[in-house]
């Protein structure tokens, strides 16, 4: 899928071994953020997945990941991590699936064209596409600026999960 208008020229697709760099870095970019938030619970340098993880995810079906990338260079500028779950062993509950969206990154060098907002079209449309009943994420607090991103594009609070520091 390629995704084109006035502020946002790049192609959503599959990632690629190819884009395992790239998806490396911004993942750094991603943990420092979460650092600054919580430092109690992130370590200020790494990222989430090493190399050989992501090589793993990438081939996994359930765990699809999405890459946003300069059509003509190839970089990627953003990507999106999802995971496949059915919620079946709760007899309260309908059996139904669910993508959730565990992670959506955009470098902050191509921030404000619009890419979070194609990734995430990308990874609605996927869900939809597979016959997903919905499409869940996380927002970690004190992320203003994500919780207004998503809430932009028509998310609505599910449930709210709470800690106590002991």
């Amino acid at each position: 899928m390629t995704t084109a208008d006035k502020d946002v020229s790049v192609e959503v697709r599959s990632a690629q071994a190819d884009d395992i760099d790239g998806i490396h870095s911004l993942l750094r970019q991603t943990l420092q953020l979460h650092h600054s938030l919580r430092p109690d619970l992130f370590h200020p340098d790494g990222a989430k997945y090493d190399k050989g993880d992501l090589a793993r995810i990438l081939e996994d079906f359930d765990r699809p990941v999405f890459a946003a990338v300069a059509p003509h260079s190839g970089k990627v500028l953003g990507y999106a991590f999802t995971r496949l779950v059915q919620d079946s062993g709760n007899r309260a509950m309908n059996p139904l699936w669910t993508l959730y969206l565990d992670d959506l990154c955009v470098d902050k060098a191509a921030r404000g064209r619009h890419l979070g907002q194609a990734l995430f079209r990308h990874v609605r449309e996927y869900a939809a596409s597979i016959g997903c009943y919905n499409l869940t994420l996380n927002v970690w607090e004190g992320n203003e600026q994500a919780l207004g991103f998503y809430r932009a594009l028509g998310l609505k609070p599910q449930k709210t999960t709470m800690e106590m520091l002991l």
